[in-house]
């Protein structure tokens, strides 16, 4: 049996590698002022003394997976770290702390996996991820204006200063199409070119949960949240569409206090500020708070005409000023919707030979594209939409039918749906023959993957949403 001399031995072996992977003044100021006060064997607990609540919390946020390591190390056993912290030095009086539990990931199981998560102890060189950003979305092309001018600035102040802890969490939101996605992507964009060693990582809200429920169902939970852990930079799009999934939330609340409690950076957008997102748990919401949230607003005529101008000077078009405020006049306060009729007209402007984009070409691409009344999408537009698009009805959509062209419309039902409506999984499943929510993330996932890599469906998808011009 090992006795209390021991013990206090093993933790100043700790204390010496701890020494070795921080700065001295560092060690100086926190670590060499702990104080070794018992090892408990039954429960495999050491209770440190600390001199006071700021070097706790210190300790907490800076080195708490270096603390855990290091006694998991020399121990070799997992160690419930206790504190007790001085209150009052000159009486000795004290108070027992014990810091947030945080998910243990054994080594056994990191192994397993190509991608490990790095640690501080071990040589390992930098892994390479893919960062998943789209690299056009940038600053330089990320037009300013009053509606964004704020979040642009910060978000450019995050991306230089990418190992400082300001701004963070930063939670960014707004309405569909203020440009949300394209200032989250360009933060990340920036950080890369800066700091080319660093991990960044964008995922949508939606591919995160599907990657969840297919780690839960092939009992890779480990891998899952050892993966999210090495992240330096974690940007996640669009979370209001978790309201359905409280497992999910879970899961990223433990990535959430791993990467914070280590200096990472958590940068989250949505299409309302977390005070609206009713789901979301009390303590996610305070580790919001923790950071800062900033709005972007619909972009008035102004900056849609000064995108519109960026846009036609970028593609090399020649528009008229007079086409360009017909457009801007009808932008719907939507960046996206800018997007979509500068790609029409050049493509317009190429079929039919025009050398110059006159007021009857704008108005006969606008007319397609701008929505007419404010009447809302339903899932049943989209299905009687996609069943006349595919040549089949919309009870054989909703069937059981794995024919390759009917689960093709079906996905594609899907994915219009969840993008148009921010409809929650749940809910489109039900509609769409009682199918169970992992099905329909799987279905919309299939589809942005086609998109992606299949031209030909990326413009049949692309036809079925001009029909509802919401291009």
């Amino acid at each position: 049996m090992k006795t209390g001399n021991t013990y206090q031995q093993l933790w100043q072996q700790c204390l010496s590698i701890i020494r070795n992977n921080v700065a001295e003044e560092t060690y100086n100021a926190f670590f060499a002022t702990m104080v070794f006060e018992q090892y408990f064997e039954a429960g495999r607990t050491l209770v440190i003394q600390l001199p006071s609540q700021f070097v706790f919390e210190y300790i907490e946020v800076h080195f708490a997976q270096l603390m855990n390591k290091v006694l998991r190390r020399v121990f070799k056993t997992e160690v419930i770290l206790k504190y007790r912290v001085l209150t009052s030095k000159d009486e000795g009086v004290s108070v027992e702390v014990q810091p947030d539990d945080v998910p243990a990931i054994p080594k056994s199981n990191i192994k397993r996996f190509p991608q490990k998560a790095p640690t501080i102890m071990e040589a390992n060189p930098y892994e390479e991820i893919d960062s998943q950003l789209s690299l056009e979305y940038t600053f330089k092309n990320f037009i300013e204006g009053d509606a964004n001018r704020t979040a642009r600035t910060i978000g450019l102040t995050v991306a230089q200063n990418a190992n400082s802890r300001q701004f963070n969490p930063l939670f960014i939101y707004g309405p569909s199409g203020c440009g949300k996605t394209h200032l989250i992507n360009a933060i990340g964009v920036l950080t890369k070119e800066l700091f080319p060693e660093k991990a960044v990582l964008y995922v949508s809200a939606r591919l995160f949960m599907e990657q969840f429920v297919d780690a839960r169902l092939n009992d890779k939970i480990n891998y899952f949240i050892a993966f999210y852990q090495r992240i330096d930079m974690l940007i996640v799009d669009d979370i209001q569409e978790w309201e359905t999934a409280p497992k999910t939330v879970d899961a990223f609340y433990h990535i959430f206090n791993h990467l914070y409690r280590n200096g990472k950076r958590i940068i989250l957008a949505s299409d309302r500020p977390p005070v609206a997102l009713t789901w979301l748990t009390d303590r996610l919401l305070t580790r919001f708070s923790w950071g800062t949230t900033l709005e972007i607003g619909k972009p008035d005529r102004q900056l849609c005409k000064n995108i519109l101008v960026a846009k036609i000077r970028r593609d090399g078009l020649d528009i008229p000023e007079d086409v360009v405020n017909f457009i801007a006049d009808t932008a719907n306060d939507s960046v996206r919707y800018l997007e979509g009729i500068i790609s029409s007209l050049m493509a317009y402007s190429i079929v039919y030979n025009h050398t110059t984009i006159d007021m009857q070409l704008a108005e006969r691409v606008v007319k397609r594209s701008v929505k007419i009344d404010n009447t809302p999408l339903t899932v049943d537009d989209i299905l009687s939409r996609v069943a006349n698009e595919y040549g089949i009805t919309v009870e054989t959509i909703i069937g059981k039918s794995r024919q390759k062209n009917i689960a093709e419309a079906r996905q594609t039902v899907v994915f219009l749906t969840q993008k148009h409506t921010k409809m929650p999984a749940q809910r489109i499943g039900k509609l769409l023959g009682n199918r169970n929510h992992s099905t329909i993330l799987h279905s919309c996932s299939q589809a942005e993957k086609r998109i992606r890599e299949d031209a030909e469906y990326a413009n049949k998808v692309e036809d079925i949403e001009r029909s509802f011009s919401l291009k």
